[in-house]
This record gives C-alpha cells, structure tokens and sequence, in this order.
C-alpha cells in the first residue's frame, strides 16, 4: 500500500466500511481550528486507479481531509492526512486535493496547516503517486516565502512524504510522530542495521540531531494547540499585518543581575530574554538542536519579534555550522514574513578544529552572514558582554547592516580576546619577561577592546544601562514601524 513499513497499519474496518474515531483526520482539524468554521472543499473527490484491487476500494475524499477554516478567528488552510483510508497513502487525487490547498492559501494569502500521517506513496497507483507528490512540492515551494506554512507529524511520514514538511516553513512534531526516507525494513534490507521507527526518525531525533523538528508535543491535542499558538505569531501573509497583542510587563527588570561579570562564566541567555519581552511570550524554537543558539519568537509590546541569541550555558554560546544553519533560515524567515529581529549578543568566536572546518563551517556560517546582510526588517542587536572575530561580525553587526547596535558597559568588541591578542602582539615581550604578560592583556582590552572603543568610531550606537535594555529596544522597534509597505521579499529555503 505505502512506500515503506511506516508503522505497518492497515484500514481499521467493520465489514468494509473505515472506521473514522475522534482522533482521525476529521477529529484532528476540528481540535486545531475554530469551532464550526472548517468548510471541507473536495471531500466526494475519488481517485481513478485500477488494479490492486484499488476499483474495490475507492473512498470519497481519498485519505485526506482538506479544506479552509478559521483560527482565532483569522482565515486559514489546511488538510489532514486520514491514516483510516489506505493507510493514508498519498495517490494522484489524494495529492490534488493537498496541492489545491496550498495554492489556494497562497492565491488567498492565509496561512496553510497540513497534518501528516502517512506510510507515503500509494504503490498501487505507481508513477501517479510520484507525480502527485511532484504537484504537492511545487505547491509549497510556490507559497514559500508568501504564506507561513506550518506541518504537524501526528503519526508517521515515510518517503517522499517526508519533502513537503521539509519544504514548509516550521514543524510540529507530536510524540507519535515519526519522519524518515526509508523505513526500518528497508534499512535494514539494504544494510544490514536494526533499527526501529522511532530510533531512526522519532520526535527525539529531529528535536535533538537533525533539527526537522522545531516543537515537539507530547500528543495530538498539545501538538495543535502549539500550532495554534505558533500562527498567533505570524502575519496571514507576507504583504498583511502581523498580529498584535495587549502588551505585558516583563517577568524581570533587571537583566544585568543575571549575566556575570567574568566573560567566562556561563549563565541561561533565557534569563536575559525574559527581561527584554513580554512576560510569557518567548516560544523558543529548536530548543534541543544547537543548543548555542537560542531563536523563537516573542512579543515586545504586544508587537512580535524574532529573537536570537548567543547561549554561554553551552558551548559558551560559540558559533559553529550547525548554529549557523539554524539562525540563518530563523532570519530568512523573519525577513520574509516582516518580523523584526532582536539579537542579544555574548560570542567568544567562531568554534575551531578540524571538525568544523571540515564539516564545512566556511559555507554554512556564510549562510548565517548572508541571512543578516540581506534582511531588511528592522534588526537591533544587544553586546551583552562580548562580540568576538567573525562571530561579531555575522552576529548582526552595525557593518552588515544592523539598525542599531547597543552594548552594556563592560562589553567588549575585539578581533581576539585580550589573551590570545596579546600572546600573538606582545610575543617577544613576554618572552622576555613573563611578568609584563597581565599588564599587556589590560593594556590590549583598554586600546583596543573597550566597548568605548567601539561606541567612539560608531560600530557601537549606544551604550545603556542594563536596566534600560527592554526600553530602549522597545523605542527602537517603535521608531522602525514606519516604513514602506512590503509585499513578497523572498522564498524560504530550506538549509
């Protein structure tokens, strides 16, 4: 039935005729939308395949529930793969009706949500299948970068299912959720490797390994409700408005007295968010992948920004190619969609060895660079204590075309930190005397490290209190609003 053995499952059926409980497809849109707003467009559709024993079974709506509904009270798309007909397997009409959907947002300029629980390609109906997929891909690249695109994994998505989530913008993943190309009987033909589904696609490996997860959810309620949450973030569409909010306080009004004072010692980036956003409003987004790294999105305001950030509590908040993709395609997606970008900045550099450098660390952290070069939201970055090397550059710097640059007193800008800058300036001086090595280290950081330093030749836009932090980026982010009215900007690749 399916490309591969996704979980085995038939058709669950009484003389015939599937069986549709509450947590099927139907069940499923009713929990994420509105109530008695989904209006199901295509639900008679058939599909026209032969042999098999397919003319035996042809089930109207095909596997798929589709159609266009409301979510707090805004105009979205969405369809649902029915895991009770067929297996949910994916055949040329059941392909159409998700290609007509997502061309429909787009044509429409709402967002579009698709619940995948599928074993992928329907055998039976061969290179229709494939084709079908086809159809289903060049609808989501046409929306790319248009209209958000947010997929939900309730159950497993095998094969060439797994490309149209990969193509969407962002993923929610339920703890029954599994993706993979190929399935554990074919892994395990071809090499040789026992494995189970949800050891070789589960939640736990896309949250933490390779990243396709942006939220995990316990089960099919809490994966929706996250859903929704997520879309209250974002505009319908690239050229609309994004929502807003009554504002909040923040949880704290003191970041300073969170962040320690040796740049060394690590402390939870979080902490300093909490201070900067609205209370409650910060939704972290691939919290386990990259764990340097912290993006999701907040309000400031009641007004949604992204945020990323520099995490010292791992890796002492380093760069490196993984991080790098990850808040590259965080920025894309901002700029795309108009989101302001708030950037809080704590980098000792670029992660080096050989490790990086041969995972290719050159041509990933170019994409975080390019991503901040080319956005054109409003972007403010926040020096919390230091911005070292390259990494300070491709962490929003004012050189690459950040709106503002603010820094707290103490931070520190530098090519090198004041010891290895001095090791390599002052080598033959403290080779002669050993002693003269502490005294070279503060006169480095006072010429050339002070973050006044910076401030005088305008790398720096202003040097503020710690405590000021949330005020002055919320009159920053106020003082951007104005500007052009924006239409489409650019797709959103997927990294």
């Amino acid at each position: 039935m399916a490309v591969d053995d996704a979980g085995d499952r038939g058709t669950p059926s009484v003389e015939g005729v599937p069986l549709r409980p509450a947590d099927g497809a139907a069940g499923r849109v009713e929990l994420l939308v509105d109530p008695g707003s989904f209006l199901e467009l295509g639900s008679q559709r058939l599909h026209r395949g032969t042999g098999f024993g397919l003319e035996e079974r042809r089930i109207p709506g095909d596997g798929v529930v589709a159609g266009t509904a409301a979510i707090d009270d805004r105009t979205v798309h969405v369809f649902a793969q029915d895991r009770y007909v067929l297996g949910g397997s994916l055949g040329e009409a059941h392909a159409d009706r998700i290609a007509d959907t997502i061309s429909r947002a787009t044509r429409g300029g709402t967002p579009v949500v698709g619940i995948n629980d599928s074993g992928g390609a329907r055998i039976q109906e061969g290179v229709a299948s494939l084709d079908g997929y086809g159809r289903v891909f060049r609808a989501n690249v046409a929306a790319s970068g248009r209209v958000p695109q947010v997929s939900v994994i309730l159950g497993p998505c095998a094969g060439g299912a797994v490309y149209s989530p990969a193509l969407m913008d962002l993923t929610v993943m339920s703890d029954a959720g599994t993706m993979f190309l190929t399935g554990p009987r074919i892994v395990r033909a071809v090499t040789g490797e026992e494995v189970d589904a949800r050891s070789l696609g589960g939640p736990d490996v896309h949250a933490a390994r390779t990243g396709s997860a942006h939220l995990v959810a316990p089960d099919d309620a809490s994966a929706l409700a996250l859903t929704r949450r997520l879309l209250s973030y974002l505009p319908s569409a690239a050229w609309l408005p994004i929502p807003e909010v009554d504002p909040r306080p923040p949880a704290h009004d003191d970041p300073g007295s969170v962040v320690p004072r040796e740049a060394r010692d690590p402390y939870d980036v979080r902490d300093v968010i909490a201070a900067v956003v609205d209370e409650g409003t910060f939704l972290e987004l691939q919290e386990r992948w990259a764990r340097n790294l912290v993006i999701g999105f907040a309000r400031v305001e009641g007004a949604t920004v992204g945020v990323i950030a520099n995490q010292p509590a791992w890796l002492a908040g380093v760069l490196d190619a993984t991080a790098s993709e990850k808040g590259a395609r965080f920025v894309r997606f901002c700029d795309a969609f108009g989101i302001p970008l708030v950037v809080l900045v704590d980098v000792p550099g670029f992660l080096p060895g050989t490790s990086q450098e041969h995972g290719g660390v050159i041509r990933r952290g170019a994409k975080l660079l390019h991503a901040f070069t080319s956005a054109t939201v409003p972007r403010i970055s926040l020096v919390l204590r230091k911005a070292y090397g390259g990494a300070y550059i491709v962490m929003n710097s004012r050189s690459i075309g950040a709106d503002a640059v603010l820094a707290w007193p103490g931070a520190e800008l530098a090519v090198l930190g004041a010891e290895g800058a001095a090791d390599l300036i002052f080598r033959r001086e403290i080779e002669a005397d050993p002693e003269r090595r502490a005294p070279l280290m503060e006169e480095y950081r006072r010429e050339a490290m002070d973050v006044g330093v910076a401030a005088g030749r305008g790398s720096v836009s202003e040097i503020i209190d710690p405590a000021d932090s949330r005020a002055a980026i919320a009159a920053l982010l106020r003082s951007l609003r104005g500007g052009a009215p924006r239409g489409f900007v650019h797709d959103n690749l997927p990294q």
